[in-house]
């Protein structure tokens, strides 16, 4: 039964979008530098306009996007390392947030939130000794608003072909190496949580960078869904796992809490609802990062694509349980600190594979203290490496003796 859901899976998700056969590439060629001295953003006149000076041209595009409004301006590409983008926003009340970094290999982008409805009134590139990019907008009635359905189109960006079906995947049996996607949270436009001089984004790729190599000397192969400060859609970090043929999927991060006292490891397994308010809103604004890094989550839905997958992960959510509690207890045996709830369910959209295990590991809340100094200190974080690998070879073992008997 199984076997044909899977089958059928791997029709649905071929046809639905593309194949990500490799992780995606690591950072930029840095074709244009950003010129802080000849950028600005100014209002006023019932208009906004956005300068941005760089080094030389590049090719671009610039849309808009709703829920939240939004403009998004890709490049290919502009390198915006070491700059604040809200030192531009100053006192401009139509932007109400500015984001800008790495995208996808070979571009980078810019997503500007909107506090109201506009069009792009003109948008223009200027050559010469100084080059810049010039966009304006005007506030319109939200009748009037006309978002771009996804990305517009362009042959630089390259569109995806439609995937092959492959085979389904096989459940791990021991017979050959253990797979596993590690997925280090956030990236490039989205770092992610921040506090006490950490970026989220920084702290999980050094650990899962650090998980990798353990992993691997261990037996097992490993794939990462980034290996640089770039930025990774969501749906594009499970769509690695599933192309990869995973046996494990484990995203990490290292969040804040704004309210309340959060600290310590927590695993979350996948569950329909939060199992409670902090954690309702750490999925809320994971999918919120999303959405404002410039991701177009509209039409994405099929009424018998999501039969095929609840009925897959009848089998998979009860594995996904049992590596989130051997996770658990390998991580409190090393004598780690772990939340007072060290297990708990959440509708994280990374765990939503529907035949591969997944867990996603918050190492600790960057809004502690405590937890600040414990991501820092090399030997906390090495004892941590040991533990998930403890842990994934124990659940691999238990994993792989019940595949043989289900087969029997």
């Amino acid at each position: 039964m199984i076997r044909h859901i899977l089958i059928l899976l791997s029709a649905v998700f071929a046809l639905a979008g593309p194949s990500f056969a490799q992780t995606p590439a690591p950072g930029l060629s840095a074709l244009a530098q950003l010129d802080p001295a000849r950028s600005s953003i100014h209002q006023g006149g019932g208009q906004t306009d956005i300068a941005l000076g760089i080094s030389q041209p590049v090719p671009y595009r610039a849309y808009l996007l709703a829920d939240p409004y939004r403009l998004v301006v890709d490049f290919r590409e502009v390198n915006f390392t070491g700059h604040d983008p809200r030192a531009l926003l100053g006192k401009v009340s139509t932007i109400t947030d500015l984001r800008w970094g790495a995208f996808r290999p070979g571009w980078s982008r810019m997503v500007a939130e909107l506090s109201r409805p506009m069009v792009l009134v003109s948008a223009e590139e200027r050559s010469g000794d100084t080059p810049q990019i010039r966009l304006s907008l005007r506030a319109v009635p939200a009748a009037d608003f006309k978002a771009k359905r996804g990305a517009a189109d362009s042959a630089l960006w390259g569109l995806p072909q439609p995937a092959e079906v492959a085979a389904p995947h096989r459940r791990q049996d021991g017979s050959r190496p253990l797979k596993i996607v590690l997925d280090p949270g956030h990236g490039g436009l989205d770092p992610g949580a921040q506090d006490g001089g950490l970026r989220e984004a920084d702290i999980v790729l050094g650990f899962a960078r650090q998980l990798r190599d353990k992993l691997r000397r261990a037996g097992m192969t490993v794939v990462m869904t980034r290996d640089q400060d770039v930025f990774v859609p969501l749906e594009t970090r499970v769509t690695v796992a599933r192309a990869t043929g995973a046996d494990l999927f484990i995203s990490l991060h290292a969040d804040s809490i704004a309210e309340g006292v959060a600290t310590g490891a927590t695993i979350y397994r996948l569950a329909d609802h939060a199992e409670n308010e902090a954690t309702r809103k750490l999925v809320a604004r994971h999918d919120r990062d999303d959405i404002l890094a410039g991701v177009d989550l509209e039409g994405q839905g099929d009424q018998v694509a999501h039969i095929l997958v609840d009925l897959a992960r009848r089998e998979t959510q009860p594995r996904s349980v049992r590596v989130a509690q051997v996770l658990a207890g390998a991580i409190k045996t090393e004598g780690l600190k772990m939340h007072k709830h060290p297990v708990q369910g959440a509708n994280f959209s990374v765990l939503k594979s529907p035949d591969i295990p997944s867990v996603l590991i918050e190492l600790g809340f960057l809004s502690s203290a405590a937890d600040r100094k414990r991501l820092r200190d090399p030997d906390w974080r090495a004892r941590m490496v040991d533990a998930i690998t403890r842990g994934v070879l124990a659940w691999a073992q238990s994993d792989a003796a019940e595949a043989k008997l289900l087969r029997q």
